[in-house]
């Protein structure tokens, strides 16, 4: 089968990898400085349960002694609540301290490692998933 004969098939196969590369190129860490992390207290303004990705978004006091507004991604619902996270694990006004790995631009935004709630509870976003025995308890 010459391509000369079937051009489309090249744009297809073409189309199918670009997609891939991009795919994988989302969940890349490079935005992130990995190598520190970055523990805020502040107000939840919003907390968004939804795929691909949930957000946390709290108004916290950097070391400038500016107030900015974060907005700090964690995973899917699903793997969340695997690790013990609820759609209703925030409300707006609630106290929390975040830390998370920043990105490397200064920007407010992160990547969640743990919060930990007004009870003093902490969810952890890298917390191994608990079996359905143990989500059950």
């Amino acid at each position: 089968m010459p391509i000369q004969r079937y051009p489309h098939v090249l744009l297809v196969a073409l189309a199918v990898l670009a997609m891939h590369v991009s795919l994988a190129a989302h969940h890349g860490a490079a935005a992130f400085d990995t190598g520190k992390d970055l523990t805020l207290t502040g107000a939840v303004t919003e907390w968004i349960w939804a795929n691909p990705h949930c957000f946390l978004k709290f108004d916290a006091m950097d070391d400038t002694g500016m107030v900015r507004n974060w907005a700090v991604e964690t995973q899917n619902p699903t793997d969340m609540s695997r690790r013990g996270w609820r759609r209703m694990s925030f409300k707006v006004g609630d106290k929390v301290t975040v830390v998370l790995e920043a990105v490397k631009n200064g920007s407010p935004v992160g990547r969640v490692k743990t919060v930990t709630l007004p009870n003093g509870q902490i969810l952890s976003a890298s917390a191994p998933p608990t079996t359905v025995a143990e989500a059950g308890r």
